[in-house]
């Protein structure tokens, strides 16, 4: 399949996502919780890299916000 525009949108929103988590994490005063969310972090996209629908996309995205939201306390995305 190939890529369209909405794909290289959602890859945008997804960078962004995962810069601003990795972000967060400098607000988790223990530094072993701290290595270990931007493990968790960095495993989850590293999980779902191979996704091409473009809904399925944005159904994991709107679960990333959802979850980093209640694990990391932002609101910004």
């Amino acid at each position: 399949m190939q890529p369209t525009l909405k794909h290289f949108i959602l890859r945008h929103q997804v960078l962004a996502m995962y810069r601003l988590a990795i972000r967060k994490t400098q607000y988790i005063p223990d530094p072993q919780g701290r290595r270990e969310t931007i493990k968790w972090i960095r495993d989850e996209f590293e999980r779902n890299k191979h996704l091409r629908d473009v809904q399925e996309i944005q159904d994991k995205l709107q679960a990333c916000r959802r979850e980093l939201k209640q694990t990391l306390h932002f609101t910004q995305y």
